[in-house]
C-alpha cells in the first residue's frame, strides 16, 4: 500500500495538556510517528514524502483568518511578558458570533476550543505537512490508486474550520475528502476513532455532498461531550448526511462491528464511491484513554469490512496513543484492508 509521511511532522512536540483541572504530559508525542511508521511498514506500506500542494487544499475547508492565526500565534505569544512556553488559552468567548479580539490571548481563546491543543514553535509546520500527507493520499486515489495510508500527525478530526481542539489543528480527513470531492468523486468520511469527530462533523454539517459518519464512545460522559449524539443528523442541505453511532464504554469487537455495518450501509445509501477512513486506533482495549475494547483481531476485521465495500480507501491517521499494541493495531487494520 502506498503511504505518505513528511519528517517535519515530528517537530511538533507538545509538553502539556489540561485534564480534570490538572496539567498532564501530552500523549500526542513524536514517538507516535516512529511506532505507527513501523506498524505500517509491517503491513507492507511503502512511504513517500508528500508533494507540497500549497495552502489551497487546506484553505478549501479552513478560514484564512484561522490559518493566519496558526502561522503567527507562537511568535506573537512569545512577546507576552511572563507567557508560558506554549500557547494555551485561558478564556473563551461565550460563542463565536461575539467580537473578534486583536489580542493574542483573546485570539487563542477564540481559535482553540480547549486546553488540549497547545501550540509551540513548530506546530504550524508539522500540521501543514500532516495535511499535505493526507492531500497526497487523496491525489493517489484521484490518479487511479485503490488504497493509501496517510500518517498524518498531528491528527485532525477535532479541528473545525476555524478552531483547533483535542490535539488537532488542520482537519486532515476533511481536507482529503474535499480534495476528492473537487476531483469529481463522492466521498464519505468514516471515523473509527474512540472520540467523536466533532470538527469533521461541524465542517460539513450544512453540506450534503460529503457524508460524515462517526463511531465512538458515547459522549454523554466522554470527550468531546457536546457533540456526537445520535440526534445530530446535519442541517439544511446536510440534513441526513451526518450519522453518529455512539457506543457504550467498553464495547467489544462484536458491538463495534455491528455499528460499522450500519455505517457502511449508510455509505451505500449515500452513493459514496470513495471512503476516507479517519483511522483512530484509540478504540483499542489497550489504549490509555480506555473508551472501547477493540482487539487486534477487531482491527483486522474493521480493515477487511472497509475493503469489502469495493470502494477506494484512504486511511488518514487520527488518534491512537502509545501502548504496547499501538503499532500492531495499525498493522492489523491495514493488513485486514489488504486481505492479509
Amino acid at each position: 500500500m502506498k503511504a505518505f509521511l513528511d519528517d517535519r511532522q515530528r517537530a511538533h512536540d507538545p509538553k502539556h495538556f489540561m485534564a480534570n483541572g490538572a496539567q498532564q504530559p501530552n500523549p500526542e508525542v513524536p514517538r507516535r510517528v516512529e511506532i505507527l511508521a513501523e506498524g505500517a511498514r509491517a503491513a507492507g506500506c511503502h512511504f513517500e514524502t508528500p508533494a507540497d500542494a500549497g495552502l489551497g487544499p487546506i484553505a478549501a475547508v479552513h478560514t484564512a483568518e484561522y490559518i493566519t492565526f496558526l502561522r503567527n500565534i507562537y511568535t506573537r505569544w512569545r512577546r507576552i511578558e511572563g507567557a508560558g512556553e506554549e500557547v494555551i488559552p485561558n478564556i473563551h468567548p461565550a460563542n463565536r458570533t461575539d467580537g473578534y479580539p486583536k489580542s493574542a490571548v483573546g485570539q487563542a481563546g477564540w481559535h482553540q476550543a480547549d486546553t488540549a491543543c497547545p501550540i509551540a514553535e513548530h506546530t504550524y509546520e508539522a500540521a501543514y505537512w500532516s495535511a499535505q500527507s493526507a492531500v497526497a493520499g487523496a491525489d493517489h486515489l484521484i490518479g487511479g490508486g485503490r488504497m493509501a495510508y496517510a500518517l498524518s500527525r498531528p491528527p485532525g478530526h477535532h479541528a473545525f474550520e476555524a478552531l483547533a481542539g483535542g490535539f488537532c489543528f488542520f482537519n486532515n480527513s476533511g481536507i482529503a475528502a474535499e480534495r476528492l470531492r473537487a476531483a469529481g468523486l463522492r466521498p464519505a468520511i468514516v471515523d473509527v476513532d474512540v472520540h467523536h469527530g466533532n470538527g469533521t462533523q461541524g465542517m460539513f454539517y450544512g453540506r450534503g455532498d460529503v457524508l460524515t459518519v462517526s463511531i465512538h464512545a458515547d459522549p454523554a460522559r466522554f470527550y468531546p461531550f457536546f457533540w456526537g449524539h445520535a440526534q445530530e443528523r446535519g442541517e439544511g442541505a446536510g440534513l441526513g448526511a451526518n450519522l453518529n453511532l455512539p457506543l457504550a464504554r467498553g464495547t467489544d469487537d462484536a458491538g463495534y462491528m455491528a455499528a460499522l455495518g450500519t455505517a457502511l450501509e449508510r455509505c451505500d445509501s449515500f452513493g459514496a464511491d470513495v471512503i476516507v477512513v479517519a483511522l483512530g486506533l484509540d478504540a483499542s482495549i489497550d489504549d490509555p484513554f480506555q473508551g472501547l475494547a477493540v482487539t487486534q483481531e477487531g482491527f483486522t476485521r474493521i480493515g477487511a469490512a472497509l475493503a469489502a465495500t469495493g470502494r477506494g480507501l484512504l486511511f488518514v491517521q487520527e488518534g491512537g496513543y502509545v501502548s504496547d499494541t499501538l503499532g500492531a493495531n495499525l498493522t492489523c487494520a491495514l493488513k485486514g484492508a489488504m486481505g492479509g
